[in-house]
């Protein structure tokens, strides 16, 4: 029987040593399936349409992808491991790389769903796949449209996994329970206890108890927090009730004046569906006379979502010129796919830089506004993901300058569409994206110019720690000011700090930078699925 419990939000502090549950999908002794009943032939595969949407549990009701009833009928749980098995089979981008087990032999879709993926090592020997993993359909309908997700509107990092933890607040989210004048949580306020428990509990019990407050699994949910605020001597009890949240993934819009001119500044977390008409409303406000002479983009915590709309911010942000006839990005799928998309059955074409709208959350075909812009200075951190550094791709294949103050970012050139089936959607590493220039290698992620120890692809820029002293926003936070300050005298940076490699599940994140509490999901590339 699978778990109602969404496993994707949930992160474990155990041992000092940070996981993510919704990766770590266990799979143990096979999952009780039984007997083989599959007539399974390694290596002998049907066509994945043989088996979509043949259910265990038919699902009811209308599609809000499609507006159209869903599709389910009858089938098995043998029905669904076939199509997992085979839909991987044929669009997995290391599909070669896949042990083929018998699907009779799993009872639980997802657990069979999580062996379907490369084991092989990259070269510094992170996992060649850190990307795979599910999400029940009606969460991800809901928060890839909406944002709408249980919690407190209070984001989340962890600066420490190891005693002396320590849990901050980098952002939240306006008019949640985390900024009701009762609560008044702002970006560095430290989580010192939940319920009682002290953040450096190491007991399974405790570690429960702290999992529950920092994640709801549903609204309603009353949880008593020990905090203390930036500046503050003395900690102080708040209650939060968990809602359903709705992420503004735009935020901060502003103009900064500075000696050598006006410099724009926006705060971009997510790439959803609202993220789109929010973007162009910033632009809007930045073009506004007398204009900008520069953009600062801060996506330190940004870790993805849609490529369309990471295309329609890269084209607002250069502007027509050096985008026309341009590809913003180029999908390159398995070697069984040369010239053919296998999810939409079309003929390979590169993304190109959107200069309209898609219709994500305003009305398809409208012309988007540009900056016109020959340079950007991009906030950066292990949290800058996928999408996010798609955008920096793909802006320096059409030659704009992208300077870079911050940390590492997490190296993810890889993408893929979600796919539902049975009430679970599915994703799996489909595809990888280069730029203009043909280029993609990018899997140690970007980093600025000066970062020292494991960087990955140098920009110029700067290595800055992550200040929780300031707001974001804010001329004075250590990012921001080292942008402002390298503007006014190109090549100046002040003395390197924070992260030189991306975080990640299992790897302790260091003084100054942190892991950012993400949904998977939003730490990707994802293309929507025409199903």
């Amino acid at each position: 029987m699978r778990s109602a419990k969404p496993r994707y939000l949930r992160a474990i502090l155990l041992c000092g040593v940070y996981l993510l549950g919704s990766i770590g999908i266990i799979a143990s002794g096979g999952g009780g399936g039984g007997g083989s009943d599959s007539d399974w032939e390694p290596g002998l595969f049907l066509p994945a349409a043989t088996f979509w949407a043949r259910c265990a549990n038919p699902r009811g009701g209308i599609n809000p992808f499609t507006n159209l009833p869903f599709s389910d009928i009858q089938g098995s749980i043998l029905d669904e491991n076939n199509f997992l098995r085979s839909y991987s089979n044929d669009t997995y981008l290391w599909y070669d790389e896949i042990v083929d087990r018998d699907p009779a032999l799993y009872s639980d879709p997802e657990v069979y769903f999580d062996l379907l993926k490369t084991n092989e090592l990259t070269p510094s020997g992170r996992a060649k796949d850190r990307f795979h993993f599910t999400v029940p359909s009606d969460e991800w309908f809901q928060i890839s449209q909406s944002g709408v997700a249980p919690g407190y509107g209070a984001a989340f990092v962890l600066l420490s996994s190891v005693p002396p933890r320590e849990v901050v607040v980098a952002y939240t989210e306006p008019g949640s329970p985390a900024t009701n004048p009762a609560v008044n949580l702002a970006r560095g306020a430290r989580i010192l206890s939940i319920d009682g428990v002290d953040i450096n509990d190491n007991t399974l019990a405790g570690i429960d108890i702290l999992n529950e407050g920092l994640f709801p699994d549903a609204t309603g949910e009353t949880h008593m927090f020990e905090v203390l605020d930036q500046g503050a001597m003395v900690s102080r009890m708040v209650s939060m009730t968990s809602a359903n949240i709705t992420s503004d993934p735009v935020q901060n819009v502003t103009v900064l004046t500075t000696l050598s001119g006006r410099v724009g500044y926006l705060l971009f977390n997510d790439h959803i569906a609202t993220a789109e008409q929010e973007l162009i409303d910033a632009v809007n406000q930045l073009n506004t006379a007398p204009g900008i002479l520069d953009l600062v983009l801060d996506l330190r915590y940004n870790g993805g979502g849609f490529l369309d709309i990471a295309s329609e911010l890269a084209y607002m942000i250069a502007g027509p010129v050096p985008t026309a006839g341009q590809p913003f990005e180029t999908l390159q799928f398995n070697d069984k796919h040369p010239v053919t998309n296998p999810v939409t059955g079309q003929p390979l074409s590169p993304t190109p830089f959107h200069s309209t709208t898609q219709g994500f959350s305003t009305m398809a075909g409208q012309a988007l506004p540009s900056l016109n812009l020959s340079r950007v200075y991009v906030l950066i951190g292990p949290g800058t993901c996928s999408a996010s550094e798609s955008i920096i791709n793909s802006l320096r294949g059409v030659g704009v300058d992208v300077i870079l103050f911050g940390s590492t970012t997490c190296g993810k050139p890889y993408g893929f569409y979600p796919t539902d089936n049975c009430g679970t959607t599915y994703f799996t590493i489909q595809f990888r994206g280069v730029n203009a220039m043909n280029f993609g290698d990018y899997t140690d992620g970007y980093s600025p110019q000066n970062t020292v120890s494991s960087p990955g692809e140098i920009l110029p820029g700067c290595s800055v720690a992550d200040d929780f002293e300031n707001l974001l926003g804010d001329p004075a936070e250590a990012r921001l000011a080292a942008a402002l300050a390298y503007r006014d005298a190109p090549g100046s940076c002040p003395v390197p700090s924070g992260r030189a490699d991306s975080s990640e599940p299992g790897r302790d994140a260091r003084p100054g930078d942190g892991i950012l509490f993400k949904t998977p999901w939003l730490q990707n590339r994802i293309l929507r699925n025409p199903q």
